[in-house]
């Protein structure tokens, strides 16, 4: 019945110093437009136009839909997902 909204993975790969919202590497988050799943909020602020377009099929030339990297927007401590779609 009507249209569902997929869902990504973003799981932690690599963490530069320290993430300040206790994410550690190996954690998992299930995202959409909808669901933060328990993400930084910082990150998912940042992340949301990317996941709003891509979970609305749309594309973004440089990036694979199915799976990307994204780096949180905290560089000094450097947070680096891969989001992948389940």
């Amino acid at each position: 019945m009507g249209w569902k909204e997929p869902v990504y993975e973003a799981k932690v790969e690599s963490i530069k110093k320290s993430c300040s919202a206790g994410h550690e590497v190996g954690d998992v988050f299930e995202i959409n437009t909808h669901e933060t799943g328990g993400i930084c909020g910082y990150c998912y602020h940042d992340l949301f136009p990317t996941l709003m377009c891509i979970c609305m099929d749309g594309k973004i030339p440089w990036q694979d839909s199915d799976e990307f990297t994204y780096e949180c927007p905290d560089s000094y401590n450097l947070v680096t997902f891969v989001i992948r779609k389940k």
